[in-house]
């Protein structure tokens, strides 16, 4: 069940993204007025919950005076992860060696959410170089989980769903490699949602043509996600797999949403990963709901070979290359899960042919999930098989009485989306009896961005679940 919840921040602060961009638009409000509104909540939060670790006011207040009152946000804040370069913004990727570090420069994604009126209020935590599902680091500590504190707050983009749920900022980026977009947006009962790559800028610099890797938006509810990544969409050569923006632009398609959708629900992927009996009772009774609203929910599931090894060995290629490449100075510091993450990819722990097989695998997904999604709008299943955990625990040691054999393992329904390179959503679903988030999962069809934020949509009004801003519950510690 829901816990009852209360907002003791600023007004404006409680509004949705998109009524905020319209005041702004119709000069009903000040870019400066919004600015102060959101430093002031991070004030009154931030010791409790542990999201906005480098708070950057006083620059979003230098580029409010100086902004386009006409442009897409026009002037709304909001957060950029802290694996992500901003220019003059001390930016840590939650790692001692490079705790120091300041860029001279933003990264493009960064610049192009400043340029279409977005104003920077802070970075959010992360775990060390984005590798966790719970989101801690040396450099900042833990965040916790909004709706109970000694909870954690999924991971890598943790600190991203809670300064959503906190109402800190109406719009805030993330990134996801194995959940890291979706993992947090379930955890804290947001939305998060994964593009295809190109769609929302690009990965690392240092890797321009991997498509593993992708950042996106985080909102409290679809339509400002839609909001959000148009503001991220459009071509830019400066990333190798830049993708146009679609001719109607995202909020559009959501705010025409309509008629009657065709779901595949898979309660356990197939049985690719174990469940929680709690998590499934809420996503079947959140089927259930949606099925009464007068959509079709099948259960069914495509065959998905070799999806687990095939995920592996492209996540081992993905962290050999990046932060496997680091100086060593800065290697010696890593989490030893980090490391280990760093130690798979490299050469002896795996062969030319492990490569062969992956790029093989990861096409014939693709076309089993292609196929699937041309008879099924959506795939629908969960974003992770179990409810937040402790935050002192890096990982669980058992879902739904299965071990769990290392911090990815208990990741599993994160990988079809990034092996495949369909755009994924995590939206909410419910809430335990002891009133935990749960988050709904959903894959859409190649570059299916509008689709699949329209089935979200309709799913949310189904469901009918508030997306308001809260107080952090409970006692730290």
């Amino acid at each position: 069940m829901r816990p009852e919840t209360r907002f003791t921040g600023p007004d404006l602060c409680a509004l949705p993204a998109r009524e905020v961009v319209d005041l702004l638009h119709r000069r009903e409000v000040s870019p400066a007025e919004l600015v102060a509104a959101s430093a002031g909540r991070m004030e009154a939060v931030e010791d409790r919950v542990n999201a906005v670790v480098t708070r950057c006011p006083e620059r979003a207040e230098a580029a409010a005076a100086g902004i386009d009152r006409d442009s897409l946000l026009g002037g709304l804040p909001i957060a950029i992860k802290d694996l992500t370069a901003v220019a003059g913004v001390r930016t840590t990727l939650g790692t001692p060696g490079l705790s120091d570090w300041i860029p001279e420069a933003s990264d493009p994604l960064v610049a192009r959410l400043e340029a279409r009126g977005g104003l920077v209020m802070g970075k959010t935590n992360t775990p060390e170089m984005g590798a966790g599902g719970n989101t801690f680091n040396a450099v900042f500590g833990m965040t916790r989980n909004p709706w109970d504190l000694s909870r954690n707050a999924g991971g890598s983009s943790g600190g991203a769903a809670v300064s959503l749920a906190t109402g800190e900022v109406w719009l805030s980026h993330g990134s996801d490699l194995a959940g890291s977009l979706r993992t947090p947006a379930g955890y804290c009962s947001v939305v998060g949602l994964r593009p295809s790559p190109g769609v929302a800028g690009g990965g690392p610099a240092q890797l321009g043509f991997s498509t593993e890797g992708v950042q996106g938006p985080m909102a409290r509810d679809v339509a400002d996600c839609a909001l959000f990544l148009d503001a991220m969409a459009g071509f830019d050569p400066v990333w190798p797999l830049s993708y146009p923006a679609p001719d109607t632009p995202y909020r559009e398609t959501v705010a025409r949403a309509e008629g009657r959708l065709r779901i595949a629900f898979a309660p356990d992927l197939g049985g690719f990963a174990p469940v929680e009996p709690e998590v499934a009772a809420v996503l079947s009774r959140a089927m259930q709901a949606v099925a009464r609203d007068g959509h079709r929910v099948e259960e069914d599931c495509p065959d998905l070979p070799d999806l687990d090894r095939t995920y592996r060995t492209l996540r081992a290629m993905h962290w050999a290359a990046l932060p496997g490449r680091m100086p060593e100075a800065v290697q010696a510091q890593f989490k030893p899960t980090l490391m280990d993450n760093v130690e798979q990819g490299r050469p002896g722990r795996m062969s030319v042919e492990d490569v062969y097989d992956a790029q093989r695998g990861r096409s014939l997904l693709y076309d089993r999930m292609a196929a699937f999604l041309a008879r099924h709008e959506v795939l629908a299943f969960p974003v992770t098989g179990a409810a937040p955990g402790p935050v002192e625990a890096e990982f669980p040691d058992t879902v739904a009485g299965e071990p769990v054999s290392d911090y990815l393992d208990w990741l599993r329904f994160s990988f079809l989306a990034t092996t495949t390179g369909l755009p994924a959503l995590s939206m909410p679903a419910g809430f335990t009896e002891a009133g935990l988030p749960v988050g709904l999962q959903l894959v859409g069809p190649p570059r299916g961005e509008a689709q699949l934020l329209r089935a979200a949509r309709l799913i949310e009004q189904a469901l009918a679940l508030p997306a308001g801003p809260f107080d952090p519950m409970g006692q730290a510690g």
